[in-house]
Protein backbone atom coordinates (compact mmCIF):
# COMPACT_ATOMS: atom_id res chain seq x y z
CA UNK A 1 0.00 0.00 0.00
CA UNK A 2 2.71 2.46 1.19
CA UNK A 3 4.24 2.07 -2.90
CA UNK A 4 1.36 2.74 -4.32
CA UNK A 5 0.63 6.00 -2.18
CA UNK A 6 4.34 7.63 -3.22
CA UNK A 7 3.58 6.00 -6.79
CA UNK A 8 0.88 8.78 -6.79
CA UNK A 9 2.31 11.43 -5.24
CA UNK A 10 5.26 11.48 -7.50
CA UNK A 11 2.81 11.65 -10.51
CA UNK A 12 2.68 15.12 -12.51
CA UNK A 13 -0.24 17.15 -11.76
CA UNK A 14 -2.22 17.60 -15.20
CA UNK A 15 -1.95 14.79 -17.96
CA UNK A 16 -0.95 11.38 -16.53
CA UNK A 17 1.63 11.00 -20.11
CA UNK A 18 3.00 14.77 -18.99
CA UNK A 19 6.66 14.95 -19.02
CA UNK A 20 9.53 17.51 -17.27
CA UNK A 21 11.42 19.35 -19.71
CA UNK A 22 14.19 21.76 -18.12
CA UNK A 23 15.03 24.93 -20.28
CA UNK A 24 18.79 26.26 -19.87
CA UNK A 25 18.71 29.73 -21.09
CA UNK A 26 19.65 32.74 -20.38
CA UNK A 27 17.02 35.10 -22.21
CA UNK A 28 13.58 35.34 -20.48
CA UNK A 29 11.87 36.08 -23.94
CA UNK A 30 13.40 32.76 -25.57
CA UNK A 31 12.57 31.18 -21.66
CA UNK A 32 8.75 32.12 -21.78
CA UNK A 33 7.87 31.63 -25.68
CA UNK A 34 8.88 28.13 -25.29
CA UNK A 35 7.60 27.76 -21.74
CA UNK A 36 4.24 28.79 -23.43
CA UNK A 37 5.05 26.45 -26.56
CA UNK A 38 5.71 23.07 -24.23
CA UNK A 39 3.12 23.67 -21.53
CA UNK A 40 0.28 23.53 -24.14
CA UNK A 41 1.79 20.12 -24.87
CA UNK A 42 0.97 19.31 -21.45
CA UNK A 43 4.29 18.67 -20.36
CA UNK A 44 5.55 20.65 -17.06
CA UNK A 45 8.72 23.14 -17.16
CA UNK A 46 11.35 23.70 -14.91
CA UNK A 47 14.13 26.85 -15.69
CA UNK A 48 17.70 27.13 -15.10
CA UNK A 49 19.06 30.34 -16.00
CA UNK A 50 22.67 29.77 -16.63
CA UNK A 51 24.83 26.56 -17.00
CA UNK A 52 25.82 26.04 -13.46
CA UNK A 53 22.15 26.08 -12.55
CA UNK A 54 20.95 23.86 -15.24
CA UNK A 55 23.28 20.74 -14.16
CA UNK A 56 21.95 21.64 -10.52
CA UNK A 57 18.20 21.62 -11.90
CA UNK A 58 18.94 18.81 -14.14
CA UNK A 59 20.30 16.44 -11.51
CA UNK A 60 18.11 17.69 -8.68
CA UNK A 61 14.69 17.52 -11.35
CA UNK A 62 15.78 14.33 -13.83
CA UNK A 63 13.90 15.99 -16.67
CA UNK A 64 13.00 14.07 -19.62
CA UNK A 65 13.82 16.85 -21.70
CA UNK A 66 16.71 19.32 -21.78
CA UNK A 67 16.38 22.41 -23.66
CA UNK A 68 20.11 23.82 -23.67
CA UNK A 69 21.16 27.07 -25.27
CA UNK A 70 24.55 27.31 -25.80
CA UNK A 71 26.07 31.03 -25.15
CA UNK A 72 25.25 31.52 -21.61
CA UNK A 73 27.01 33.02 -18.09
CA UNK A 74 28.76 30.99 -15.72
CA UNK A 75 29.01 27.78 -17.76
CA UNK A 76 28.39 27.18 -21.38
CA UNK A 77 26.04 24.99 -22.91
CA UNK A 78 28.60 22.53 -24.39
CA UNK A 79 30.30 22.28 -20.46
CA UNK A 80 26.69 21.56 -19.61
CA UNK A 81 26.32 18.34 -22.28
CA UNK A 82 29.70 17.17 -21.48
CA UNK A 83 29.37 17.01 -17.71
CA UNK A 84 25.33 15.64 -18.54
CA UNK A 85 26.99 12.93 -20.59
CA UNK A 86 29.03 12.03 -18.14
CA UNK A 87 27.35 11.50 -15.35
CA UNK A 88 23.73 9.99 -16.18
CA UNK A 89 23.85 6.60 -16.49
CA UNK A 90 20.60 7.07 -19.06
CA UNK A 91 21.22 9.68 -21.56
CA UNK A 92 19.10 12.89 -21.35
CA UNK A 93 17.48 13.92 -24.50
CA UNK A 94 18.67 16.83 -25.24
CA UNK A 95 18.54 19.95 -27.41
CA UNK A 96 21.15 22.72 -28.02
CA UNK A 97 19.86 25.85 -29.10
CA UNK A 98 22.29 28.33 -30.68
CA UNK A 99 23.02 31.80 -32.19
CA UNK A 100 26.28 30.81 -33.53
CA UNK A 101 26.55 29.95 -37.26
CA UNK A 102 29.64 28.10 -36.88
CA UNK A 103 29.95 24.03 -38.43
CA UNK A 104 32.51 23.17 -36.12
CA UNK A 105 30.17 23.93 -33.03
CA UNK A 106 27.42 21.62 -34.15
CA UNK A 107 30.09 18.69 -35.15
CA UNK A 108 31.01 19.18 -31.36
CA UNK A 109 27.56 19.13 -30.10
CA UNK A 110 27.06 16.02 -31.90
CA UNK A 111 29.40 14.41 -31.16
CA UNK A 112 28.74 14.74 -27.52
CA UNK A 113 25.84 12.82 -27.94
CA UNK A 114 23.06 15.79 -28.80
CA UNK A 115 19.63 15.16 -30.08
CA UNK A 116 19.37 18.16 -32.11
CA UNK A 117 20.95 21.25 -32.62
CA UNK A 118 18.87 24.52 -33.70
CA UNK A 119 19.89 27.85 -34.62
CA UNK A 120 18.27 31.20 -33.74
CA UNK A 121 15.43 32.17 -34.96
CA UNK A 122 13.83 29.35 -35.45
CA UNK A 123 9.85 28.70 -35.67
CA UNK A 124 8.55 27.19 -32.32
CA UNK A 125 7.02 24.77 -35.31
CA UNK A 126 10.82 22.85 -35.41
CA UNK A 127 11.21 23.24 -31.89
CA UNK A 128 8.35 21.43 -30.90
CA UNK A 129 8.34 18.91 -33.73
CA UNK A 130 11.42 17.80 -32.26
CA UNK A 131 10.34 18.34 -28.43
CA UNK A 132 7.39 15.66 -29.70
CA UNK A 133 9.24 13.23 -31.32
CA UNK A 134 12.31 13.32 -28.37
CA UNK A 135 9.58 12.93 -25.74
CA UNK A 136 7.62 9.80 -27.63
CA UNK A 137 10.45 8.07 -27.10
CA UNK A 138 11.17 8.44 -23.63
Amino acid sequence: MGDQKQHEQTQPTGEPDAKKVLLVDDDAEIIESMRYAIEARGHRIVVARDGNQGLAMAEREDPDLVILDMMMPKRSGFLVLEKLRRTRPVPVRVIMITANEGSRHKAYAEMLGVDDYIRKPFAMDRLMDSVDRLLAGV
